[in-house]
């Protein structure tokens, strides 16, 4: 009676899943449409939001031929896509918008080159600032040199100031359009007492095909009776999960007392390199819930009859490829955030806030709690059978990402225990006990004199920064979709 019983709970289950799939099977798919028609789908079965975007209703459409005559209302795929989501910040103001992040990609190769680090860069990672909020003056300032880039080999630094690309000065509205450019010229300015003041300097700099490697900087400082580990690290880059282990291994060997990670120019990246991360900090929670995923109401009612732990991020003690991850067991940390400081990052932070003790020194964080994952035009909408008549992939959001506590609610981004914005005229240099932002962690580790004091005409509001300017620059990427969930 019980199995029977069982059965009969599964197999309602089931059928609720496929219902009115087989009217969708009953009219081909007109090839001019097919793009349209894999996007609806797509979203109708994993967007975050289905259930809010009329519509992606199961019941919008009676069949596939209903369907199709309101696909040809859309002629290009873009238009679509932004139409199905939930009040897309490409149609609304910030403070209105829902839907901040979710993308198409209409060649799948760049979207797979942005989630693994890999895209056309020049090597200088840059910030841009604008000096007030109603100005349209826009400046930039070079954050950080990329080994082996083109900005490796010319005579441009951290902390260098620009005004122009090729001549023209940067405005709210034409600095995309200038830096997207394959080669610029960045006209360079100094900096005095509020001003910019171009000193004639131009450098010319060329895009190539470049793998970042996020693990930036490693290394030990040593404060008085305080060995202290700093990590400068710039992206979840799952190609890149033994690098960091391997830093981590450095820091263990070296008997750190104190820990500084520094995401201050943190993008995001893989949820999954997230948990690692989190677990090489700590060691010591090993197999406890480091986050839990909220999907659609269609999706979690899948993983409810299927495998409900798929929804769970656990501390664990591997990395992706099979090694053992190497462990600090920290109670404590430092963090180091901007306002470029994005998703996976602050998970990280917000997933070890229950378990740990983390201080967050600098900016309020992007505020960006929820996840996407890459959607093929296949019948799994995994590249397996992928479509060979296009390249379209999309990104939607999928799932928002909460810690232990069930706490995720962080949409106008972390706020720091110590305020604290980096000084155009001060950068310093990076892994410097003396650079401002490391200096002040290290005063906080040791009680040891005061935080420098920091001067408004030399401090401004982010505004853009090179990865910010990417679509879908400021990710955080699930890498598989549920197996054997799906509707059509």
């Amino acid at each position: 009676m019980k199995f029977t019983y069982t059965f009969l709970i599964l197999f309602i289950l089931t059928a609720f899943s496929i219902q009115g799939c087989d009217d969708f099977d009953d009219h081909e798919i007109p090839d001019d449409i097919k793009v349209n028609d894999f996007i609806w789908k797509g979203l109708n079965q994993y967007y975050l939001w289905q259930a809010d975007v009329p519509d992606l209703a199961d019941s919008r459409f009676t069949d596939q031929l209903d369907l199709n005559n309101f696909l040809r209302g859309y002629s290009e795929p873009e238009n679509l896509f932004q139409h199905l989501l939930n009040k897309p910040i490409s149609q609304f103001p910030r403070e209105q918008a829902i839907d901040r992040f979710s993308v198409i990609f209409s060649d799948y190769t760049l979207l797979e080159g942005i989630l693994s680090g890999t895209t056309k860069n020049n090597g200088a990672d840059y910030g841009l600032y604008a000096k007030t909020n109603s100005g349209n003056d826009i400046y930039g300032v070079i954050r950080y040199i990329l080994p082996n880039s083109d900005a490796a080999s010319k005579d441009i630094h951290r902390g260098d100031l620009f005004y122009a690309v090729n001549g023209t000065p940067l405005t709210r509205q034409n600095y995309s359009e200038l830096l997207a450019n394959e080669t610029y010229t960045l006209n360079l300015a100094d900096y005095n007492s509020g001003n910019f003041t171009p000193n004639g300097r131009s450098v010319t700099l060329t895009k190539s095909v470049i793998s970042e490697n996020p693990v930036y900087l490693s290394k030990v400082i040593n404060s008085g009776s305080h060995k202290i580990g700093y990590l400068m690290y710039n992206g979840f880059y799952p190609n890149y999960e033994t690098q960091l282990n391997d830093a981590f291994g450095q820091l263990k060997a070296a008997g750190i007392t104190d820990f500084v990670l520094d995401l201050r120019y943190n993008s995001g990246g893989s949820v999954e390199t997230a948990t690692h991360l989190a677990s090489m900090i700590t060691g010591q929670f090993g197999g406890q819930v480091f986050a839990k995923e909220q999907w659609n109401a269609k999706v979690e009612d899948y993983y409810a009859s299927h495998n409900p732990e798929n929804l769970y991020n656990y501390f664990g003690n591997r990395i992706n490829t099979g090694a053992a991850i190497n462990t600090l067991e920290m109670n404590k940390i430092y963090v180091l955030t901007t306002a470029s400081t994005a998703s996976a990052s602050e998970l990280v932070i917000n997933g070890l806030a229950p378990y740990i003790t983390v201080i967050q020194i600098g900016d309020t964080t992007v505020g960006k709690n929820v996840g996407s994952i890459t959607m093929y035009d296949s019948p799994t909408f995994s590249k397996k059978d992928i479509s060979s008549k296009h390249r379209y992939a999309m990104q939607p959001l999928v799932l928002k990402i909460v810690n232990k506590n069930g706490f995720g609610d962080y949409v106008q981004g972390l706020q720091p225990n110590f305020k604290f914005k980096e000084n155009l005229d001060n950068l310093g240099v990076l892994g410097d006990a003396n650079e401002p932002y490391l200096n002040t962690a290290i005063l906080k580790i040791t009680g040891a004199g005061k935080q420098l004091p920091q001067n408004p005409e030399q401090v401004f509001d982010n505004f853009k920064d090179s990865k910010s300017i990417l679509p879908f620059g400021t990710d955080m990427y699930k890498e598989k979709l549920p197996e054997g969930f799906g509707n059509f």
